[in-house]
């Protein structure tokens, strides 16, 4: 189960029980904000594509989109997200708690700018009803992500 990798992927850094459980369903950026008594724009959605067989997330704000034309620039092709029954083969992580951490091999994780206002945010946990909220440094610390960049659209309208 996803929520199990992650949960050992946390334990070796001393940071499993950090991990929040929630009885109802996170899956949704709504659902997740009103389960963690958090902000919507303070939970780190984690998108999935495939850019010609390569396979990316991209973590974003909550209340951020993906701006197809800066994804283009930024990536030299059109977005093109995963299926629903793409993403655990391909991820590792159920839609719902798709998140950057304990993900299967060869995938490259980017951070968008959209997450910079922010001290802390809630990442899912491999499963439609669990987080962990972490600072900015945390999350690229423990995400393994490749770089920042801006790909979505002007998320503070």
């Amino acid at each position: 189960m996803s929520l199990e990798k992650v949960k050992s992927y946390f334990k070796q850094f001393y940071m499993e029980d950090r991990i929040i459980e929630v009885s109802e369903s996170s899956a949704t950026v709504e659902l997740a904000a009103q389960a963690l008594h958090c902000e919507p724009q303070r939970i780190a959605k984690t998108l999935s594509f495939n850019l010609e067989g390569r396979i990316l997330l991209i973590v974003v704000a909550g209340d951020a989109k993906i701006d197809n034309k800066k994804y283009k620039e930024q990536f030299g092709a059109k977005a093109k997200m995963l299926g629903v029954s793409e993403v655990e083969t391909y991820v590792g992580h159920v839609v719902g708690g798709v998140c950057p951490f304990a993900v299967n091999e060869g995938i490259e994780v980017y951070l968008d700018e959209s997450l910079n206002p922010f001290r802390t945010v809630f990442p899912a946990c491999g499963s439609g009803n669990s987080a962990i909220e972490l600072t900015i440094d945390e999350l690229e610390k423990h995400s393994h992500y490749l770089k920042w960049i801006d790909v979505c659209k002007q998320w503070t309208d």
